[in-house]
């Protein structure tokens, strides 16, 4: 039996870990359920599974937890403090899943206890990836990637050929604004921009996957997970959502991981490597499929990974900026305060001012990561209200 944390229990990949867990209940144990706010899904989850410990980060909500779980024996904590604590609980594997910077103390909380982590957090790369994977190195800590990108190339790079490798291109599917009007994109409403035409996420990583900025910050966790230079790594677009990573070598070889768009398959990958195990997923189908397709990224339509190449290659801390304005950037849009084409032209303001102003520089600690995330939102809702009135 394999024990399991999982943060972000109740969130898209919290669910559909879970699912996992559900269809292989002679593989994997429980230990510890993280989540935030949704008590009610947490109580049952927790309940279903026989989890050991469940933890709410609102200390508001811990009578309302522990009343959810009476009579069940199993523990029940609230607050950041108790989150960090059931994450550094000795198991098997940490399913680091919390979305935003939020999820960067837990998960490293998890490395620090020695545990393996399965890394479904942007964050934790894009917002401190130096410090991030040398603490895992130092702890001696397998990292293995959730995200469909990062677990197809984990599946398809070769370490023992890691110097021969030329590329890494991640594959996007467009989002629902793919083949829309350029000039219509500043009238997206939060409505359409949530219809992501292949993938069930949250709110949060399908806005992003409509700007394309997920495309962007995962060139940056790639840049961290494995060993390539920015100017090996690169993105196209593939409407299908079939083929979820390439890597390609000096040979000329050009190795690819397929997969119907479900984020189960990479969870399962993750959950059981170094082995496989069946997924409740649709199985693919090629001569059904029919055709793939590839397009080059329209830098117009998408501004978003080269903003985030460049402040890879710019400082140290420039991608933490970068993703605590987009995170701004993307709340102020969904609560009708944003224009949908400003959420990249505002955390290209935030980076812009940050330049001017002296900010960018390296991270030598996690202190150096907090002030750049807080200098990135304060800044981006500073400057959120000045965007909007020029448009």
């Amino acid at each position: 039996m394999k024990t399991l944390t999982i943060l972000g229990a109740t969130g898209s990949i919290g669910q559909s870990t879970l699912d996992i867990v559900r269809h292989h209940r002679d593989r994997f144990a429980v230990d510890v359920l993280v989540a935030n706010a949704n008590i009610m899904q947490l109580a049952a989850d927790a309940r279903e599974f026989g989890a050991r410990m469940a933890v709410t980060a609102d200390e508001d909500r811990l009578e309302e937890l522990r009343d959810a779980l009476a009579g069940t024996g199993i523990e029940t904590a609230a607050g950041e403090k108790a989150v960090l604590e059931g994450a550094a609980r000795p198991v098997d594997m940490v399913m680091a899943a919390i979305v935003g910077v939020a999820g960067l103390k837990p998960t490293l909380a998890a490395v620090e206890a020695g545990n393996t982590v399965a890394l479904a957090n942007k964050e934790c790369l894009v917002s401190a990836g130096e410090l991030f994977m040398r603490r895992a190195d130092e702890r001696g800590v397998q990292v293995v990637p959730v995200d469909s990108e990062h677990s197809a190339i984990f599946q398809c790079f070769e370490r023992h050929n890691g110097a021969r490798v030329e590329r890494i291109t991640l594959t996007a599917s467009g989002g629902p604004f793919r083949e829309r009007d350029l000039q219509s994109l500043h009238e997206v409403t939060p409505e359409e921009a949530l219809k992501h035409p292949n993938w069930d996420m949250g709110a949060k990583v399908t806005i992003d996957s409509a700007t394309l900025m997920n495309k962007g910050l995962e060139l940056v966790e790639a840049y961290h997970l494995y060993p390539v230079s920015a100017d090996q790594l690169d993105a196209v677009i593939h409407p299908q959502s079939i083929v979820h990573s390439l890597v390609s070598y000096v040979d000329g070889s050009t190795l690819a991981q397929l997969g119907m768009p479900d984020m189960r398959t990479p969870i399962a990958c993750a959950l059981a490597w170094p082995e496989r195990i069946e997924a409740p997923v649709e199985r693919l189908d090629l001569v059904a499929l029919g055709r793939l397709t590839f397009e080059a990224i329209d830098p117009q339509r998408f501004p978003a990974p080269s903003l985030a190449l460049a402040a890879l290659k710019r400082s140290g801390n420039a991608t933490t900026i970068l993703n605590a304005a987009n995170e701004v950037a993307v709340e102020a849009f969904l609560q009708g305060r944003l224009r949908f084409t400003g959420i990249v032209s505002l955390v290209m303001e935030t980076l812009d001012a940050a330049e001017r102003e002296g900010v960018l520089g390296s991270l030598s600690d996690l202190d150096d990561v907090w002030q750049a995330d807080s200098y990135g939102r304060r800044r981006a809702r500073e400057l959120a209200p000045v965007l909007q009135a020029q448009v």
